[in-house]
């Protein structure tokens, strides 16, 4: 191998190495003409998630599938964040796509998470918030607008999206 390819396989691997390659997840801001968040979510215990019933407290929703391994990977993390956190202020609900909701629930209950869980068994909920990559996280500020969205795995006991959800106003 001559000198200039050596360096860049050496660029390279020590990106890949680093991490610094390819980032675990995307976080964009949510388009401003679409920022309201306008859907009634009713959870497997029947508890209905309105923008009235949200208003004034943080939210985190999290579009997850039993047979994405990143999202059963982060699930863990977001239930320690949640657990975490004052539920006065801050509010975290998962919305499993395209799953009948036993087998959903089945899972939550093996990993002893205690989560909303709200079914999204056609994949209606994703749609109408442009969820396309699991999993992907919306960030909702007190007023009821989406200010964030997250598409990929993160580690939610981390400082970063701490401070992410600090930032909600």
């Amino acid at each position: 191998m001559n000198r200039p390819m050596r360096f860049i396989w050496l660029c390279i691997t020590t990106l890949l190495g680093s991490g610094l390659a390819f980032a675990q997840y995307e976080k964009t801001p949510w388009p401003a003409s679409s920022a309201k968040f306008q859907w009634s979510l009713k959870d497997t215990q029947s508890q209905v998630w309105s923008p009235e019933s949200l208003r004034g407290k943080k939210v985190v929703v999290n579009f997850w599938a039993t047979w994405c391994a990143p999202c059963k990977e982060e699930l863990p993390t977001l239930q320690i964040f949640s657990d975490l956190q004052d539920p006065t202020q801050t509010v975290v609900i998962t919305v499993n796509v395209k799953e009948h909701p036993s087998r959903a629930l089945r899972f939550m209950q093996s990993q002893q998470m205690t989560l909303p869980l709200v079914p999204d068994p056609q994949g209606e909920l994703a749609q109408k918030f442009g969820v396309k990559v699991f999993p992907t996280t919306l960030l909702i500020d007190k007023t009821g607008q989406i200010k964030w969205r997250i598409v990929g795995e993160v580690d939610w006991t981390g400082p970063e999206p701490q401070s992410w959800v600090n930032s909600l106003r």
